[in-house]
């Protein structure tokens, strides 16, 4: 029988039997196991694509025919036929290969990839320069049943031509998005065939399906009855998530995207001792709306990462899960809040916001909705990579009238500055990473707009460090106290409004201050403290900003990503150093 090993690239998969299809599903289904053991990962949508994407590349020629993943998580069965199955231990580490289609990896991969919605839109802009150029390859969208829930996606449905030829979107139905779907659409999927075909044909498209998505000859044969359509088919297959893995297949939602587990018991490996800010959120705003019926949440099909899947159970009226369509959830959220006397959070992920940004601005800033915007996956997103990383939020945050942008340090500060938020009566944004916090047993406090701490007082230089890049600030403390240098550390918690009285005392007191943030250095706190300075007059002081370089960052853990681009607390207390003794900067 053929080995895994020996595909080298998706041509050698044109003249295996079904038979060895079949074994083949098989050992590529250990294989995710295996590594996904190790690494974590998108478990449960790359077990079920398995004989789809061998029955694809049998039929089709890749790279010639181009294959255009929405999400594009569902993709290390393609990576594994494309010849990356060597690299394929390595996915989501730190210069290993990208858990998402990324096209410096392989010409199979035609665009980066990581959020719903764009395949269609892509796949009809290349389809429009084929012809164009007069070329006859082949391009196939391959989509989750959950795409039709973004707006984008249905504007292309909407400008699909026709008479649009070798063009075949796949329908992969799992029934699922990353929690369970919601809306008319999935109803529609759900339903008749003929409901389904009725709404595809309304769109101009050729509807085949559905069928078994896990059948290899059934996919074999209708991929090939579609293929030189002379108008534009959608193929429905069916298919399960975490096919082949009992446990993920039983449990779909907690076992879309695992952490390292046991392949024997499916036992997640490790139990951490802190937890994680998005806990910590989603145990407090529970707290909260249990004892005051006017707070209402409202998610972009996050309700599990964010951790509001208690309150959605406890508050199914006042917690809502809109699917993925983050532009309709910030608009939503406007709407709701509009009435002065409810209490809207929307509890939506950084790079998600980005997707809604003119919703934010005109739908919420310009009618001044006091929304509070729970902005989870702050900062640097591990094994996802450059498509998740929270790091540009605060540069076109900051550029809206109205909006208060803040950042706790530790999970304490991030419940008082969620109790805080209601009564500034402004949209709010509170950012914060998925990462392990402190959560001290203190009273709750009421944070004041715009106001920060002094955290420790030293007398030669200020660090003012965002956030849980208090951590990184304290550990540079510790290191430069060996060199005799005293440190002061200052948490701005608010970066929007900034606390001018206290970076006024900090820029009489210190030559030398260096800003730390885990954002873009572009764009981020340390501009605005830049520019804070300069419009105040203190062109003597000395300043240093640590962040994000201006560039895309790609996977890896937290502590390799900040190592690399010198955001450790070694390499920003050696820059520190290497400046301190340039400029001679004396204490004051």
């Amino acid at each position: 029988m053929t080995k895994l090993s020996s595909i080298q690239s998706p041509k050698d998969l044109q003249s295996l039997s079904i038979d060895e299809l079949k074994s083949l599903a098989q050992e590529i289904r250990h294989n995710i196991i295996d590594v996904m053991a190790v690494n974590g990962g998108h478990l449960g949508s790359n077990m079920g694509i398995v004989e789809l994407t061998l029955a694809l590349h049998q039929t089709y020629n890749s790279p010639s025919d181009k294959f255009i993943f929405d999400v594009s998580h569902q993709v290390y069965v393609h990576k594994m036929l494309t010849g990356r199955l060597a690299q394929f231990p390595t996915i989501r580490q730190h210069k290993g290969l990208s858990g998402f289609s990324h096209p410096e990896e392989s010409e199979h991969d035609h665009f980066f990839a990581g959020h719903a919605g764009t395949a269609l839109s892509l796949a009809l802009g290349v389809a429009k320069s084929r012809d164009l150029n007069s070329e006859t390859f082949h391009v196939l969208p391959i989509i989750g049943d959950a795409t039709f829930t973004c707006g984008l996606a249905l504007e292309a449905l909407n400008n699909i031509p026709q008479d649009l030829k070798r063009f075949t979107i796949i329908l992969n139905d799992n029934t699922m998005s990353i929690s369970d779907n919601v809306g008319a659409i999935t109803h529609i999927l759900e339903g008749k065939k003929e409901t389904c075909s009725s709404f595809f044909k309304q769109h101009g498209l050729n509807y085949v399906g559905p069928i078994d998505g896990h059948n290899i000859e059934e996919l074999l044969d209708t991929l090939e009855q579609v293929k030189e359509s002379d108008h534009p088919t959608l193929l429905h297959v069916l298919t399960v998530k975490g096919k082949g893995l009992e446990i993920a297949e039983e449990n779909p939602i907690p076992w879309h995207g695992c952490s390292p587990f046991d392949k024997v018991t499916g036992k997640k490996s490790g139990t951490p001792s802190k937890p994680k800010f998005p806990q910590v959120f989603g145990r407090h705003l529970l707290k909260m709306a249990e004892k005051d019926p006017s707070i209402v949440t409202v998610t972009p099909a996050m309700p599990l990462g964010s951790c509001i899947t208690e309150l959605m159970d406890k508050c199914p009226e006042r917690c809502i899960d809109v699917g993925i369509a983050e532009g309709h959830s910030v608009t939503y959220s406007g709407g709701i809040g509009s009435d002065a006397n409810k209490k809207v959070v929307c509890s939506i992920y950084a790079t998600f916001l980005q997707r809604a940004f003119d919703n934010l601005f005109q739908d919420v800033c310009l009618q001044q909705i006091p929304v509070v915007f729970a902005l989870d996956r702050s900062g640097i997103a591990t094994g996802d990579g450059a498509t998740h990383h929270g790091i540009y939020d605060i540069s076109f945050l900051n550029a809206m009238p109205n909006m208060v942008i803040c950042q706790p340090r530790d999970g304490h500060v991030l419940k008082e500055l969620l109790e805080s938020s209601f009564s500034w009566k402004k949209p709010t944004t509170i950012r914060y990473p998925n990462m392990a916090t402190e959560e001290p047993d203190l009273p709750i406090k009421k944070r004041h707009l715009g106001k920060g701490e002094v955290l420790t007082k030293g007398t030669d230089i200020a660090l003012i460090s965002l956030g849980h890049m208090n951590q990184v600030a304290f550990s540079v403390r510790d290191l430069l106290a060996k060199e005799n240098i005293s440190v002061t550390i200052v948490d701005p918690i608010f970066v929007k409004p900034l606390d001018s009285e206290l970076l006024t005392d900090v820029f009489l007191s210190h030559k030398y201050v260096a800003t730390i943030e885990e954002h873009s250095v572009n764009a981020g706190m340390g501009i605005l403290i830049n520019t804070f300075a300069i419009r105040n007059g203190f062109s003597n002081v000395q300043i240093r900003n640590f962040g994000i370089p201006d560039t895309f960052i790609h996977q890896g853990s937290h502590n390799k990503i900040l190592a690399s681009i010198g955001l450790d607390p070694e390499s920003i207390a050696q820059q520190i150093l290497k400046d301190y003794a340039q400029e001679k900067v004396p204490a004051l």
